[in-house]
């Protein structure tokens, strides 16, 4: 196997993207977006790939995210490494959700942030037993990006809102029930479907139904009513009223996991999904992340939550400010403003 940290190859008519950073959980970096991006648009327009596999090497997950580390180094700085970062992330995705050819996305183990961000805009998304799904960002300062702007707030009812929010892990059953992922293949099936994917390279969405098994009942169901209307409102205040004012345990559990993340980044997030509910288009909700995320790696809070999670792993942020009433809407409006016309995000042509 390549010590690429990106492999790539044509197979019969299947164009095949690897992640291959198997110790880092294949977290993105820079040149593995750049990377992916010059394969695809090298694709786009070539009749040897009739569609496109994202896998990854080693069992422990498709992706776990980003360069976190790096965007905090950047963001306590100029913020310059961070900002060409994110240009790349996104671009990637953007192009990802518009191209003209099937992709068929495997995730097999952890799926996270980063993760999220190259396997949602994929037409075909393969969970196995052993995927775990998340977008934990508001435990660290940030908030859901890579497109969560886009998917979340198009999950049904308020399922977006509470992944987005409390940073829950989803298993394959809930997952496909949601539609995060469009089929369950068990892991042990895995190689089977991509055999049959090369035999049958144009059509991967047939592929996928035919290997696709019963991911089983979904955990969430019997709590999809009360996400529903326990997190309906616009402000993280009201939220956190009705989860008090309920009285089940859930909700109890809910609001005990919630006071564990930065109030900044719940804010964050919640006007991010509901503008985001209303973007018009996938690459202007992109534009709109771009300047929050290139913001908010020099905040207190990220630099905090990368210390607490990633350097020193203590795991007890001191988020500032502490409280949701000191996260004033000045601060929202300031992180969600739009860049000068010479700084804006573009997709690629």
């Amino acid at each position: 196997m390549s010590d690429a940290e990106i492999i790539t190859r044509i197979e019969s008519g299947v164009g095949r993207i690897t992640l291959n950073r198997p110790r880092a959980i294949h977290a993105l970096n820079r040149t593995m977006c750049e990377t992916m991006i010059a394969t695809l648009l090298s694709w786009r327009d070539d009749a040897a790939v009739r569609s496109v596999l994202v896998d990854h090497t080693g069992e422990r997950g498709f992706c776990a995210g980003g360069d976190i580390r790096m965007i905090a180094e950047s963001g306590a700085g100029d913020g310059v490494d961070a900002r060409a970062f994110f240009k790349a992330e996104y671009q990637l995705n953007a192009l990802m959700f518009g191209y003209p050819k099937p992709i068929t996305a495997i995730v097999d183990g952890i799926v996270m942030g980063g993760g999220v961000g190259i396997s949602e805009p994929a037409d075909i998304r393969i969970a196995t037993e052993r995927t775990s799904y998340a977008m934990p960002e508001t435990g660290i300062g940030l908030y859901p990006e890579v497109g969560g702007g886009w998917f979340l707030p198009r999950l049904p009812g308020q399922t977006g809102v509470w992944i987005g929010l409390t940073g829950a892990r989803l298993k394959a059953a809930d997952t496909v029930a949601l539609g995060i992922h469009t089929h369950f293949v068990p892991s042990e099936g895995v190689e089977a479907l991509k055999t049959d994917l090369l035999a049958d390279p144009a059509d991967p969405s047939s592929v996928a139904a035919r290997h696709a098994k019963d991911a089983g009942p979904a955990p969430l169901a019997a709590h999809r009513e009360a996400i529903d209307r326990l997190f309906a409102f616009d402000t993280v205040e009201e939220i956190f009223a009705a989860l008090e004012a309920d009285g089940s345990d859930w909700a109890a559990a809910q609001l005990a996991t919630l006071k564990t993340k930065s109030p900044t980044s719940l804010k964050v997030t919640l006007r991010h999904i509901r503008e985001g509910a209303k973007a018009a288009s996938f690459d202007a909700n992109m534009a709109v992340e771009y300047a929050v995320s290139g913001r908010i790696g020099a905040t207190y809070d990220f630099q905090e939550g990368v210390r607490a999670v990633i350097v020193d792993k203590d795991n007890a942020p001191k988020w500032s400010p502490a409280d949701l009433s000191g996260v004033t809407d000045a601060t929202l409006d300031a992180l969600f403003a739009p860049l000068p016309d010479n700084e804006k995000w573009t997709p690629l042509p």
